[in-house]
């Protein structure tokens, strides 16, 4: 089986974006979401995308933002991929990527295996389903370091390019690829010191252990 390829979400200073790119991470997570402890400025994400270029892919990840604030934040961060966290329809996935020419991803939240089968909604308009436990109501919807029940994917059978987050750390992110085969594994508080504090230990860590070395 192939190493998956890697994620780190909320990368919001200069000294974690080196470390994704020291660990090799395919891919770094910008957040444009104001609640959310790892939320990027215009101006913060413009210089993170442009120290990003051509070392790592740029995934802009957004929560029922409206065309404006996407707009600007793939013109200022030169964003590669969009990634919906919200309670985005599959005609509004669509419409995203119709706009940005961009591939988008969808996360969807996962507690039961009857939001497995909510996910397929997906299949056709995102480039790839990011399966994400479940979160309480009221809380952010990522970055909590909660995980859910892996078992519950065995019935998605590819049915569309998916990825998997939701509580990985280096302690459980070689188990998850083992017991899922996931092609894609994304942590954002799994590899940090504090909320929005990236760790440059952890990072290398957790590349290390995804990829089984």
């Amino acid at each position: 089986m192939p190493a998956p390829r890697i994620k780190i979400c909320g990368v919001n200073s200069a000294q974690a974006l080196d470390a994704v790119i020291a660990a090799r991470a395919e891919y770094c997570g910008f957040v444009f979401f104001e609640r959310s402890p790892r939320h990027l400025t215009l101006a913060e994400a413009q210089g993170l995308g442009a120290r990003a270029a051509g070392h790592v892919t740029r995934v802009g990840l957004f929560v029922d933002a409206d065309d404006a604030t996407i707009a600007d934040a793939v013109a200022a961060s030169a964003l590669d991929v969009i990634q919906l966290h919200g309670e985005e329809s599959p005609e509004r996935v669509a419409q995203v990527k119709a706009q940005t020419g961009l591939p988008v991803w969808k996360a969807v939240p996962i507690a039961s295996a009857a939001d497995v089968e909510r996910a397929a909604r997906y299949a056709g308009a995102a480039d790839l389903v990011l399966f994400d436990a479940k979160t309480p109501k009221g809380t952010l919807p990522g970055g909590m370091g909660l995980s859910f029940d892996w078992s519950l994917l065995a019935g998605w059978k590819n049915r569309a390019p998916w990825g998997l987050a939701g509580g990985l750390s280096p302690a459980n992110v070689a188990e998850a690829v083992r017991l899922t085969g996931a092609p894609l594994v994304d942590t954002s508080s799994g590899v940090e010191s504090a909320p929005g504090v990236k760790d440059a230990e952890k990072i290398a860590a957790f590349c290390a252990a995804a990829r089984g070395t």
